[in-house]
């Protein structure tokens, strides 16, 4: 193989995995959070309050994760 699809499979992988596994968590985020809502309502502040934060740190993973993929890409 030479380098520019060994690039092109890492600039896949990170696209990918950061994508995925962000997406999953949000959703995983979201639905306990409703959850929680569902059994407690005077709660639905703090639950949501914490689940935005939460969801804005997996977030931030994918950010992280396609800069990481405009590295690889672009720099040689």
């Amino acid at each position: 193989m030479d380098i520019n699809s060994i690039r092109l499979l890492a600039t896949f992988g990170a696209i990918g995995m950061g994508t995925v596994i962000p997406a999953f968590a949000i959703g995983w985020i979201g639905s306990k959070a409703v959850e929680a809502i569902g059994r407690n309502p005077e709660a639905a502040s703090k639950v949501q309050t914490m689940a935005i934060l939460a969801i804005a740190f997996a977030e931030a993973i994918a950010i992280y994760s396609l800069v990481i993929a405009l590295i690889i890409k672009f720099v040689q």
